[in-house]
């Protein structure tokens, strides 16, 4: 089991050649993430999900839902490695949250591709642009350009968060 899809796919592919079943997941979290995770884990090991993880899901939907007014609509920029990026993305989308820049230095084509059609399948994402290998001197020429409410990402951005006055999560 992988929490990075792309930061992992070599060693995936070594494991599936020794007749090992793989399952990755890009950084699973949110209502949808951990869904998917806890599908598959229940999956895998043939046992059913624990009734109180079943309870832990309905409050986290409901914080979702007590948080709405303070996240609806805002704008984020995010950055990091690419199922990070990915991650993140989903569940600001759940929140009803705008990515509206996601860069991956590291990030390819393929990861571009379902990055792109991600956000094309959810009301929240239209706006976003996904820039693959490009570094954090082109996402402060994009913030300039299209400020942002937020900036997620890892502590590198502390300079993009003075420069361009984005708070910087």
């Amino acid at each position: 089991i992988s929490m990075q899809e792309y930061c992992t796919e070599k060693t995936l592919a070594y494991i599936k050649g020794w007749g090992q079943e793989t399952v990755a997941f890009n950084h699973p979290v949110g209502v949808g993430g951990t869904d998917k995770f806890l599908m598959e884990l229940s999956r895998i090991s043939g046992k059913p999900i624990p009734a109180e993880l079943t309870k832990e899901r309905g409050r986290l939907v409901d914080a979702i839902a007590d948080s709405n007014s303070h996240i609806h609509g805002k704008k984020f920029a995010i950055y990091g490695d690419p199922d990070l990026c990915m991650g993140v993305a989903g569940f600001l989308m759940e929140l009803g949250a705008e990515p509206v820049h996601i860069l991956a230095t590291n990030g390819g084509k393929a990861w571009q591709a379902k990055m792109e059609a991600i956000l094309a399948a959810n009301p929240f994402g239209k706006n976003c642009h996904v820039y693959a290998g490009k570094d954090l001197w082109h996402m402060r020429s994009l913030l300039f350009t299209e400020p942002v409410d937020f900036l997620i990402g890892n502590t590198y951005g502390k300079y993009l968060e003075r420069d361009t006055g984005t708070p910087l999560i």
